[in-house]
C-alpha cells in the first residue's frame, strides 16, 4: 500500500531486474500490516544471504524488526511517501536509482537501533525515529484519502489544523532532571520526513539518541520553532532543548494520552522508556553516507537552550 507502489505496481518486478546483480532474487510480498517482519524472519531461518526492503518507513520498519540480533544485511529501497531512511542515507527516492547504488556502493555497517518499551510488555524497535507527543498526534489525524493523492502535504494539512489547540504534556526524564513537554524527538537521523533537518548533530553510526525536547500547552508555541526548524536554529530558541542521549522515560500528566509514533507509524501511548540498543542490525548504506558520517564535526557541548 506503500505510495509509489500502490501508483506503480510493476515497480516490484522491475526491481527484481535492478537487484539481480546481488544474486538470485526471490520476491516477498506483504498481505498486509505486521506482516513484513514475520516474513523477514523466515527469511532469515532459511539463509537468505540479503533481505531488501521495498516500500514506505514503516515496512522498513516491521522488516527490521524481524531481523534484529541477526547478521543478514538490511538493503532497502523507496516505495512510500517520506522515505526518511533512503534521504537520510542518498540513497534518493527515485526506485530504480537507489537499487544501481544499492548494488554498486552500499557497504555492509553494524549500527545501533533505538527501541521503546512499555510497562505492560510492549517493545518495538526503530532505525529512524521515536515521535512522542505533537508529531504523532498529527500521525493519528492525517487523512489518509488525501494522504493518497497529496503524499506529505497530508501532513502539513493535519499539523496546521492544530493551531491554537491545547496539547496533551508528559514528563521527560533524562540525564536526572525531569521537564514538561509536549513533544519529543529522539532521532537517529538528521533528516525529518523528508524535507527537514530537526536533529543535526547524529547519524546512523552513532550509538546514541539525539533529543530534540519541546515546551508549550498551547500549538501556537510552535510556530516560532517551525521557523527555528526552517533557519536550522531551532536548538538557540527559548523552550527547546537538544542533547544526546542512550535512554530517556515518558510519562503522562493527570493521566493525559500521549501517543508516540515510531518510524511515522503510531506504536501506541505513554508511559515509555526509549533506549539505544547498540550493534543490533547490518545495514546497507551507501559508502558515501557512511564516509560523510565518521568524518562529520560533532559539538560536545550540544545546544541546550532555557526551558519553560
Amino acid at each position: 500500500m506503500a505510495g509509489s507502489l500502490r501508483r506503480r505496481p510493476e515497480l516490484v518486478q522491475r526491481a527484481a531486474h535492478w537487484l539481480a546483480p546481488l544474486g538470485e532474487v526471490r520476491l516477498t510480498p506483504t498481505t498486509g500490516p505486521e506482516t513484513a517482519g514475520e516474513l523477514a524472519r523466515q527469511a532469515v531461518a532459511n539463509g537468505a544471504k540479503i533481505i531488501v526492503a521495498f516500500g514506505g518507513d514503516g515496512t522498513i520498519n516491521e522488516v527490521a524488526n524481524g531481523m534484529i540480533g541477526s547478521t543478514v544485511p538490511l538493503g532497502i529501497l523507496p516505495g512510500g511517501t517520506a522515505n526518511v531512511l533512503c534521504v537520510e542515507t542518498g540513497l534518493g527516492t527515485n526506485p530504480e536509482k537507489a537499487a544501481k547504488r544499492l548494488v554498486a556502493a552500499a557497504e555492509p555497517v553494524r549500527i545501533a537501533v533505538g527501541r521503546m518499551t512499555r510497562p505492560d510488555g510492549f517493545s518495538r524497535h526503530f532505525l529512524v525515529m521515536a515521535g512522542i507527543g505533537l508529531d504523532a498526534i498529527v500521525v493519528t489525524e492525517v487523512n489518509q484519502t488525501i494522504k493518497k493523492h497529496l503524499g506529505k502535504v497530508a501532513y502539513w494539512i493535519a499539523g496546521f489544523a492544530m493551531t491554537a489547540r491545547n496539547l496533551p504534556q508528559f514528563n521527560l526524564e533524562l540525564d536526572g532532571q525531569t521537564t514538561r513537554r509536549s513533544f519529543v524527538l529522539a532521532s537517529r537521523v538528521r533528516n525529518y520526513g523528508g524535507d527537514l533537518e530537526i536533529a543535526k548533530n547524529v547519524t546512523l553510526l552513532d550509538p546514541c539518541f539525539e533529543t530534540v525536547a519541546f515546551a508549550g500547552v498551547n500549538s501556537v508555541r510552535y510556530l516560532p520553532y517551525l521557523a527555528g526548524v526552517a533557519v536550522g536554529q531551532v536548538g538557540k530558541i527559548s523552550g527547546v532543548s537538544v542533547a544526546p542521549a542512550k535512554l530517556l522515560t515518558c510519562k503522562p500528566v493527570n493521566g493525559e494520552r500521549v501517543p508516540v509514533q515510531l518510524d511515522g507509524e503510531l506504536a501506541g501511548y505513554l508511559p515509555a522508556e526509549f533506549s539505544v540498543v547498540p550493534d543490533a542490525l547490518t545495514f546497507l548504506m551507501p559508502a558515501k553516507y557512511s564516509q560523510r558520517a565518521k568524518e562529520q564535526p560533532r559539538n560536545k557541548q550540544w545546544t541546550t537552550s532555557p526551558t519553560l
